[in-house]
């Protein structure tokens, strides 16, 4: 390969110093002809060989080919490297040559046989008020103190990019419902198509080319609100790269640091709040804000229906020996009276209902892992006083004992104290049953007052709380000055006697 010097150096002695080619080509050590190319013309540098010989490789590229080809058929993260090549080469077919020859053939050869070669997009410019995109992602929130694993629901507007953002316990089809509902709502309207991955919660089955067999609850779900679905190619994410951009930029921002909340519902207000917020945010290469863009799309979307959908699930079921009902593999309590009983139950996204007839038993907060309990200790409450020794173990007991205030712990010593055990418990779970009607925070209040007088029975804390509840004057009155009566003469009672 001919120098950028010496090309100046052949040039120069021969153009300025009159040398000859022959004492030129002795002393540069190049040949006649290069020194005469080099002096007919511009530099040119280095040319590439027009075909790469493989001598030590050359046995093996039939077979390099084959391999290659076979991995079109193959997941793209179990398909050959180079490096997966080099070594196969050396472990089955003793080959001896360099790595990086095999890494320079591997790289040409995918290219000619079409593996693995990197996609070119097509820029767009996305039709105002049509598409949204619809995704889910993963997160984590402390709820309640606990630290709880949810799902995020994404739906992101193509054209303006405003997007709308909200957490559930999980990614079944009420859930995807509600999102959908709570994001239609948060954007005034209904966008006419709405693009997906294959969610299993709205295809049934994946068809050739764009056809798909919807589930019969998504569609009747879509058709409800007459807005059309496309679906990506399985694996294509990158279709809908708006949405997925926004289920990374949300966990960065609204997750980050990890939210504290004391309920589900404390969490999706902040977000909302958030979603709201970022309508002032201005898109790189965009002159206008989110807000700003949104506001011309807001008119091409389809009106809301004048009722929401009505999503929900119903069941039926009977009430068994621990007077709980199994609604999606998970129990849920009922009072003891209605035991052994035929139900129906009603299910909600966040709760769930049980009703006997007409008439509604029960109202849960809906568990969505396996084999889970919900048991309200009110149901059990007057069981549990009938058979006061299963106090301690009852479980719905034990779990409401966890979290309840301390005055309670201290009013139950209090009345085994002075009552006895069993009388104690039993006249315990009296104040229990007040929760039933009465507010947790005036019960508690009262339960504190009784402490501070030294009260030992139900009795007093009802007499607090009633009074409580009906006057803001109530007090105890003082027995400091209380004035007390003379002894009694006694001796009458012999006059009494003697007279008889």
């Amino acid at each position: 390969m001919l120098k950028v010097d010496q090309y100046s150096y052949i040039r120069t002695a021969n153009r300025v110093y009159g040398k000859k080619i022959k004492q030129i080509a002795r002393e540069t050590g190049h040949s006649k002809n290069t020194i005469k190319r080099v002096l007919r013309g511009e530099y040119s540098g280095y040319t590439p060989r027009a075909a790469q010989p493989y001598p030590v490789l050359g046995p093996h590229l039939n077979v390099i080919d084959q391999w290659l080809t076979d991995d079109k058929q193959w997941p793209k993260k179990q398909r050959h490297t180079a490096v997966r090549v080099y070594n196969r080469l050396r472990q089955e077919h003793a080959f001896q040559g360099a790595e990086t020859t095999v890494r320079r053939y591997v790289r040409e050869a995918k290219l000619r046989l079409g593996v693995g070669a990197q996609q070119v997009f097509i820029p767009c410019d996305p039709q105002i008020g049509i598409e949204a995109e619809v995704d889910w992602g993963r997160c984590i929130a402390i709820l309640g103190g606990i630290e709880t694993k949810l799902k995020l629901f994404c739906m992101r507007s193509k054209c303006s990019g405003k997007h709308f953002v909200r957490c559930y316990p999980c990614e079944r089809q009420q859930a995807l419902f509600d999102g959908h509902i709570q994001g239609f709502s948060f954007f005034g309207g209904i966008f006419p198509i709405l693009i997906y991955d294959n969610l299993t919660t709205a295809v049934q089955k994946i068809l050739r080319g764009k056809k798909r067999v919807l589930q019969e609850s998504y569609g009747k779900f879509q058709g409800y609100y007459n807005f059309t679905p496309r679906f990506c190619n399985p694996g294509q994410g990158h279709e809908k790269g708006g949405v997925e951009g926004l289920v990374g930029y949300s966990r960065r921002n609204y997750m980050v640091p990890v939210p504290e909340a004391e309920s589900l519902e404390d969490l999706n207000r902040k977000l909302f709040q958030d979603c709201l917020s970022y309508g002032d945010h201005r898109i790189a290469g965009r002159e206008q804000t989110v807000n700003e863009l949104y506001e011309a799309e807001r008119d091409h979307l389809l009106p809301l229906p004048d009722i929401p959908f009505s999503n929900l699930k119903t069941s039926s079921g009977k009430v068994d020996k621990y007077s709980t009902v199994v609604v999606d593999k998970n129990r849920y309590s009922v009072p003891t009276s209605y035991a052994y009983l035929k139900v129906n139950v009603v299910l909600y996204v966040d709760r769930v209902e049980v009703f006997y007839g007409s008439r509604k038993i029960a109202s849960h907060r809906r568990l969505y892992n396996n084999n889970k309990w919900s048991l309200l200790p009110e149901h059990y409450l007057e069981l549990i006083q009938q058979r006061p020794q299963a106090f301690e173990s009852a479980r719905p007991i034990r779990q409401w004992r966890n979290s309840w205030p301390f005055c309670l712990e201290r009013l139950l010593d209090r009345f085994c104290h002075k009552q006895g055990h069993t009388r104690g418990v039993k006249d315990f779970i009296s104040v229990l049953m007040l929760y039933k009607d009465h507010d947790a925070g005036d019960i508690e209040s009262a339960v504190e007052t009784a402490l501070t007088f030294n009260a030992g029975s139900s009795e007093a804390v009802k007499h607090i709380l009633i009074d409580k509840e009906g006057s803001s004057d109530f007090s105890f009155a003082s027995l400091d000055n209380w004035q007390t009566l003379p002894p009694a003469d006694v001796s009458v009672y012999e006059q009494i006697g003697g007279d008889i």
